[in-house]
């Protein structure tokens, strides 16, 4: 089996467009925040931007998404030809500096989709870390079928505890030919990116992250799983993405002869690695916020949904070591809601259910994923219910998939949601 994350090649927009105008935001970010790709919409309008070739989220299921599809795909027609001029064959190391802590190393390659499943109870290399909503999927399925291109906002995990990867790239940088540097726009701060071109040295970092995944090193990392297949890469970010991506390999696949099956540019998908360890890696928790439902109601499901499964209930301060949520409400309190035995391990687990207990009992309503507690707590003050969940360790993500399989949906984020992955790259995937 090759390694799951190699060399790609690499296309990036004329030097001379300003990424400021270039490059925008992961596509399912603000999504009940219109007025946020308004404002990018403004930035973009009548120049070549990424944000043409992209389906910001906020417009899935609205009036005229069909039209919106085929422009993308026409727009990438015209962008290879005219605004892509420039190439990488091999790695781009990132460094991200979005001004809300350190600054965030990357290496932007290929996941190989034949070595990574969202199938429940598989075990490949590489792994979703939470639960994958196939009814997700379709919606960007129709993006990608006949899309020319891919842009990526995927970012992978590596479990790397001495930063020897990106630690050692980044000491290299300074001989490596510089692609881009500049501001991004609507406050997601700076970024600049390095060309790593060198065959050796790209097969010396594919190979260390192979390593990371050898049964040796995963043995010694999760000795409660020892034995079990292991692990190299985990999704940090973009889960349906990446699934997208895979769906429409497989659907590809089957109508290719075998020797175009191992090479046609679809088989792969563009992604960023990050170090878990590295301490520009912030992981948080995910408000869940309900709309459409009154906090009266939320209140007389919570109490239903304690009851009925026998959990011990309790509204008010929670003892310490207690599993609990925040329930945050328009009239301004915050009251911790916790459970003598809570249904889940995890509080993110027991929240998830009893959102989805909530959708299920009070037709109209529906539950949004929102980045950030503060903007959760926004949302709350104009009339909708807030789960507020506490801080999420992020040591346990990859004992948590290891040992439990998936987290829960929406489990943690990797940042604010102006932290995320902006596009900018992007790479054939026709054959």
């Amino acid at each position: 089996m090759p390694n799951c994350f190699v060399p790609a090649n690499i296309l990036l927009p004329d030097e001379n467009i300003p990424l400021s105008q270039w490059a925008c935001l992961a596509c399912d970010q603000f999504t009940s925040q219109p007025e946020y790709w308004q404002k990018a919409e403004a930035l973009a309008e009548g120049k070549p931007s990424a944000l043409h070739l992209v389906l910001p989220e906020v417009y899935l299921g609205k009036p005229g998404e069909a039209e919106r599809i085929a422009a993308i795909q026409a727009n990438m027609k015209e962008y290879r030809g005219t605004v892509l001029n420039r190439a990488v064959k091999g790695f781009v190391y990132v460094e991200r500096d979005t001004g809300c802590g350190p600054v965030r190393p990357g290496l932007l390659g290929a996941v190989d989709l034949e070595q990574y499943s969202y199938t429940p109870g598989s075990s490949p290399a590489v792994r979703p870390t939470e639960n994958t909503v196939v009814e997700r999927i379709p919606p960007r399925l129709a993006v990608r079928r006949g899309a020319s291109l891919e842009l990526p906002h995927v970012m992978m995990l590596i479990n790397d505890r001495d930063d020897h990867i990106l630690g050692g790239l980044a000491a290299k940088k300074d001989r490596l030919r510089p692609l881009y540097n500049g501001e991004l726009m609507l406050g997601g701060g700076s970024i600049r990116g390095w060309a790593v071109e060198d065959e050796a040295l790209c097969g010396a970092l594919s190979d260390a992250i192979e390593a990371l995944g050898s049964q040796e090193a995963f043995d010694q990392e999760f000795p409660a799983a020892a034995g079990q297949p292991p692990i190299t890469l985990a999704v940090g970010d973009g889960n349906h993405s990446l699934a997208t991506a895979k769906a429409y390999w497989e659907e590809l696949k089957s109508t290719l002869p075998p020797e175009q099956r191992e090479t046609h540019p679809a088989r792969w998908c563009l992604a960023e690695v990050c170090n878990l360890y590295s301490d520009s890696i912030q992981i948080e928790s995910i408000p869940r916020v309900l709309f459409d439902v009154s906090a009266d109601e939320v209140l007389r499901q919570l109490h239903a949904y304690g009851e009925e499964r026998h959990l011990g209930l309790h509204l008010g301060e929670a003892p310490k070591g207690r599993q609990s949520f925040t329930l945050a409400t328009p009239d301004g309190r915050e009251t911790a809601v916790s459970f003598d035995t809570p249904a889940e391990p995890l509080a993110v687990g027991t929240a998830e259910n009893f959102v989805q207990q909530v959708l299920a009992n009070c037709p109209g309503s529906r539950v949004d994923y929102i980045h950030g507690d503060d903007t959760a707590r926004r949302m709350v003050a104009e009339g909708a219910v807030g789960l507020i969940l506490p801080p999420f360790d992020k040591a346990d993500i990859l004992k948590g998939v290891v040992l439990g399989g998936v987290l829960p949906r929406k489990t943690f984020s990797m940042g604010h949601a102006e932290e995320k992955r902006y596009y900018l790259e992007a790479r054939e995937i026709q054959g």
